[in-house]
């Protein structure tokens, strides 16, 4: 049963299956959830599901029963790969699955400008994807680290949870790793890649005070680091890693994020007149006075440097909204709608 589900899933070019008790099979696509029939999935349905897809993945479903939540990766053969989020709620299992293209993703086909692909000409610091979860973050680190693969002569390590694309070796060496399979957590093996002659490192998430510390040592010691956070806009990113330490540590990290940090990508995802989604992009790369801001403590000031800058590294949130709508591809409500600053695009229009 579960296989044919993952096939209609491929098929139907859907981004996250829900297999939930008390609902029908659910598809998520382009910003819409659809119901897959009319049958509502028994708590056993669900749990027999879910332990075919342990099988599937070889993996011990006890993991679940256990812990209560797991994920993990699943490729099946001639179909596509999956992340697999499996969690228990109201005490029965229940599990999210992403399709995700044994193929990596061309920036073309995911509309990510080439300005953020070249952040990987960057021969060290600290370049950060952000947005909420859902928005194509993993896409665009993917792209990113195939530029690096196909152009420089590199050690790239990877440090996911779980493993998304699949990168083959190519000009670069990629050593993929994944959290609680190859390594035991994040620290432990970005740890171990700074002895494993990294040039460019990979870290899935930056969750916590440990992992973000680490990570700082890392783009300061002469390593190109990208990872991700669960934010939107740059002064929000940067302000979210100072306020994770200690308040007798903020001065010190404020003068070492403002050495490290090249650049910040805030990304989301919008529904389109055609029924499709596009991503929006916030770019920030640094400049001597944004760095002159984050060290003086005024990083509020940074929205409106983005905002009024010429040059195309910069490029505001509402920028490319607007761009977008000028193209013909969203429409105005969408626009207002994920816009930072609504009433800019309201007096555009008057």
């Amino acid at each position: 049963m579960i296989q044919e589900i993952l096939r209609e899933a491929v098929d139907q070019k859907v981004s996250d299956i829900f297999l939930v008790p008390g609902r029908p099979v659910s598809f998520y696509k382009n910003g819409v959830i659809t119901k897959e029939g009319f049958v509502m999935l028994s708590p056993d349905e669900v749990e027999e599901d879910v332990r075919e897809i342990y099988e599937l993945a070889h993996r011990d479903y006890s993991r679940l029963t256990d812990g209560g939540d797991d994920d993990f990766s699943l490729s099946v053969a001639g179909l596509s790969r999956f992340r697999v989020s499996a969690y228990k709620q109201r005490g029965t299992a229940s599990a999210v699955l992403r399709v995700i293209s044994f193929t990596l993703p061309n920036p073309k086909d995911f509309s990510i400008p080439e300005n953020i692909v070249n952040l990987g000409n960057q021969p060290n610091g600290m370049v950060l994807v952000t947005g909420p979860a859902g928005s194509g973050k993993s896409s665009t680190l993917a792209c990113i680290i195939d530029h690096i693969n196909k152009t420089r002569e590199s050690h790239v390590i990877t440090l996911e949870d779980p493993i998304e694309y699949l990168h083959r070796h190519d000009q670069s060496i990629v050593s993929q790793r994944e959290i609680g399979v190859d390594t035991k957590s994040y620290v432990a093996g970005l740890r171990a890649a700074l002895r494993q002659c990294p040039h460019v490192i990979l870290l899935g998430e930056m969750r916590d005070f440990e992992t973000i510390s680490v990570a700082m040592t890392a783009a300061e010691t002469g390593h190109l680091l990208l990872s991700t956070l669960h934010t939107m806009g740059a002064s929000n990113t940067i302000n979210r890693i100072i306020d994770v330490f200690p308040a007798n540590q903020q001065r010190q990290i404020t003068v070492q994020l403002s050495s490290v940090l090249h650049a910040v990508v805030s990304q989301q995802l919008l529904p389109t007149i055609s029924g499709g989604v596009v991503p929006a992009f916030e770019i920030m790369t640094m400049t001597p006075a944004i760095r002159n801001m984050i060290r003086d403590g005024k990083v509020h000031q940074i929205d409106g440097v983005i905002y009024s800058s010429p040059d195309e590294s910069m490029v505001s949130m509402d920028e490319s909204i607007s761009k977008l709508l000028n193209d013909g591809i969203i429409t105005r409500e969408t626009a207002e709608r994920y816009a930072v600053h609504p009433e800019r695009l309201r007096e555009r229009k008057a």
